[in-house]
C-alpha cells in the first residue's frame, strides 16, 4: 500500500472524496468499511491505497452511497460531482510470496484486509509449510504489530468437490476464525461470491464452532452451523451447478462417501463458476465481545480437488 492524495475546490463542507484504485476492477479505497476520504479545512485529502494500474479520485454528496468495486467508473450526476483519475507510475515490480501445498501453488497475502469487520495487516511470514507438507498459518503479535495469515490458490478450478484437511482446530480462541472457502474476487456486485468452511464461535464461548455458508450469510437459509469434534477432520464441499453439498468426516480421507459428523446440502442462491479461487485464512473476528484475543496457529494437512 501507499498513500494518495490532493485537493478539492470549492467543496462543500459535508461533501466527501472516494478512492478507486484499478487491478483488473476498480476497488474502493482503502477497504470497503472506510470508503470516504476527508476533505481537510485547507481543502487537502489523504488516505492510503492498495497500489493500482490507475486511481480515481471521485468528490460526491453526503447522501451518496458507493460500490465497494466498479467494472467502470461512474459519470457525473446522480450525486457524484467531480471526478479525475491518474496513472499508476511503473515502479520497482512487487515479487508476492508463492508457497507449494499439496501440489498447488498458493499466493501468500502481504496487503491489509478488513475480513472480520476491523483492518488488519496480513504477514507473508505467518504462512509456511514444513517438513512434511502440511500448511502453518499463524496469527499473532510480534514488534508490538498484531497480524494474521491467508493463502489462496493462483488459479481457478471451478465446479468439483473441494477438500481440506484440518488439524485440530478445538484450540481455537473464541474470536479466531479459520476460513475455508472459494471467492470470486472480479465480481463487482457488493455480494460476495462464497462457498465457505467456517470454524470459529464468533465470540460465543457457548455457541457453535463452526458453520457452512453460502454468502451472503445474512440470508436464514444460507447458513448451517454445528458443533466440530476434537481432533483431524476432513471439510468438504461438492460445488455443482445451483447445488453445494457440505460434510465434516472424521480423520483425514478424500472419500467424501463416508459417513459425515455433520452434513447439508445448499440448492438456493449457488454461484456460477467464473474466476473464483480456493482461499485459506485465520483471522480475529473483531466484532466479537471476547476480552483479549490470543496468539494462534493451525495446520492444515492437505488439501485436495475432484472434478
Amino acid at each position: 500500500m501507499a498513500y494518495i492524495e490532493g485537493q478539492v475546490r470549492n467543496a462543500k463542507p459535508d461533501e466527501k472524496v472516494l478512492l478507486y484504485a484499478r487491478s483488473g476492477i476498480w476497488w474502493i479505497q482503502p477497504f470497503a468499511n472506510q470508503p470516504f476520504t476527508q476533505i481537510q479545512p485547507d481543502s487537502a485529502w489523504r488516505n492510503s491505497t492498495h497500489l493500482g494500474t490507475e486511481y480515481a479520485a471521485i468528490l460526491v454528496d453526503s447522501n451518496f452511497q458507493p460500490s465497494a468495486k466498479l467494472a467502470a467508473l461512474p459519470s457525473l450526476g446522480n450525486g457524484i460531482l467531480a471526478l479525475t483519475t491518474a496513472v499508476g507510475q511503473a515502479a520497482a515490480p512487487f515479487v508476492s510470496k508463492t508457497i507449494r501445498f499439496s501440489g498447488y501453488d498458493w499466493k501468500v497475502r502481504s496487503a491489509d484486509s478488513d475480513r472480520g469487520g476491523q483492518t488488519d495487516p496480513y504477514d507473508p511470514a505467518n504462512a509456511w509449510t514444513d517438513e512434511k507438507g502440511y500448511l502453518h498459518l499463524r496469527m499473532g503479535e510480534h514488534d508490538g504489530l498484531w497480524s494474521c495469515a491467508e493463502v489462496s490458490l493462483t488459479r481457478s478450478l471451478g465446479n468439483g468437490s473441494y477438500i481440506f484437511v484440518v488439524r485440530d482446530s478445538s484450540h481455537l480462541g473464541p474470536s479466531a476464525v479459520l476460513g475455508l472457502y472459494t471467492n470470486d474476487d472480479l465480481r463487482t456486485d457488493d455480494v460476495r461470491s462464497e462457498l465457505d468452511v467456517e470454524l470459529s464461535r464468533w465470540g460465543n464461548l457457548t455457541g457453535k464452532n463452526a458453520q457452512f455458508v453460502v454468502q451472503p450469510f445474512y440470508v436464514p437459509d444460507n447458513i448451517y452451523r454445528f458443533e466440530a469434534p476434537a481432533g483431524v477432520l476432513t471439510y468438504a464441499f461438492r460445488w455443482e451447478p445451483g447445488r453445494v453439498e457440505f460434510k465434516t468426516l472424521r480423520g483425514a480421507t478424500t472419500n467424501l462417501a463416508g459417513p459425515a459428523i455433520s452434513q447439508h446440502v445448499f440448492t438456493s442462491g449457488i454461484p456460477t463458476p467464473a474466476s473464483e479461487k480456493a482461499h485459506i485464512v485465520l483471522y480475529e473476528y473483531h466484532h466479537s465481545k471476547s476480552a483479549s484475543r490470543q496468539p494462534t496457529e493451525v495446520v492444515i494437512e492437505k488439501f485436495a480437488y475432484l472434478p
